[in-house]
Formats: C-alpha cells, sequence, structure tokens
C-alpha cells in the first residue's frame, strides 16, 4: 500500500508541474500580447514636447490675460462654460464661472502676477492636466501661494483651459525658485 501511494504521489507531483507549466506557457501567450498591447497604449498617450509646450503655453497665456486683466482675450484660452475650484486654508470652496471670472479680473484695477513652476503634465490626445506649485503677487506684494491643477482641452487645434482647482495658502510658503517678482 505504501508503495502504491508513493507512487500515485510521484505521478501527482509530475501531472500538477505539467500543468504549472502548461499554465505559465497559456500565461506567456496571452499575457505577453497583453502587455504589449498596453505599452504600445502607454507610447500613444505621451505626448511629444511640442504638445507639452503647447499646453504649457495655454497656461502661460492665461496667467498673461490675468495679469493683464484682459476680459475680451479670456475667451480665447478659457472654455464658455468651465469653472474655477479655490479651496482657501480654512477648507472653504468656492467655485467662479469662466465668465465671472473674466468679467472680474477687468474690474479689479489691480495688478495680478501669478507664477508657476515645476509643472508636472500629462497629455492624451485632445485633453490634457498641469499640476503645478505657484505663487501670487498683487499690485507687487505677495498673496499667497498653492498648487494649480489645470484641466485642459484642444478644440479648434487649440487648448483652452476647461477648469481649475487651486488652493490658497497665506502662509508657509517655501520661497519660489524663480526669486522675487519683477
Amino acid at each position: 500500500m505504501k508503495r502504491t501511494t508513493k507512487r500515485a504521489k510521484s505521478i501527482l507531483v509530475v501531472v500538477a508541474g505539467a500543468v504549472v507549466i502548461g499554465l505559465m506557457t497559456f500565461s506567456l501567450r496571452v499575457v505577453a500580447p497583453v502587455a504589449a498591447a498596453v505599452e504600445v497604449s502607454w507610447q500613444r498617450a505621451s505626448a511629444s514636447d511640442d504638445e507639452r509646450a503647447a499646453v504649457l503655453a495655454a497656461v502661460q497665456a492665461f496667467f498673461d490675460v490675468m495679469s493683464r486683466g484682459d476680459t475680451a482675450a479670456a475667451s480665447e484660452v478659457l472654455t464658455a462654460d468651465g469653472r474655477f475650484y479655490s479651496v482657501g486654508p480654512d477648507g472653504t470652496v468656492r467655485s467662479t464661472a469662466h465668465a465671472s471670472f473674466a468679467k472680474q479680473i477687468g474690474d479689479r484695477g489691480t495688478r495680478l502676477l501669478e507664477r508657476a513652476w515645476d509643472s508636472e503634465v500629462s497629455v492624451h490626445g485632445p485633453i490634457a492636466q498641469v499640476w503645478t506649485p505657484y505663487d501670487f503677487h498683487i499690485n507687487g506684494a505677495f498673496s499667497h501661494c498653492g498648487v494649480d491643477a489645470f484641466t485642459l482641452v484642444k478644440s479648434d487645434g487649440r487648448w483652452r483651459v476647461a477648469g481649475i482647482a487651486y488652493t490658497v495658502e497665506p502662509e508657509g510658503c517655501a520661497p519660489s525658485p524663480l526669486g522675487p517678482p519683477q
């Protein structure tokens, strides 16, 4: 009986090993093409340097429009139906429609300067996101810093800001790597 049990166990181990090897071979046949497809898909999703530069140029154009208080030009860099969401130091969330923002920058009578650095840009076809630290100055004086999270869409060959969520942090800001504003 012992001899039969040992032999049965040996056969079982050999069969189990063949099954595992068979599964591994099957897995490689299935997984390898999927992994290759994911890699190809990822490569397609990666933006060219020119496209990334165009996205960052759209963000800078937004900053420039705000700085000039140019209500008319705001429609060139913002989508018509987008929104801004600001999160204050106490966690209060405020929402502003693009149209209201454009009117506000024209009515202010103040000089606004926003500067960003170390921007992380993700682009996939006609959509993009930019995550970037920033500092903000009003009439030449520091106001606050924070993080901007831009969502952009490309239509008619142009990148436009569809929305922004950002933090407003008046304290605890590290010095900007850009130095003082000029």
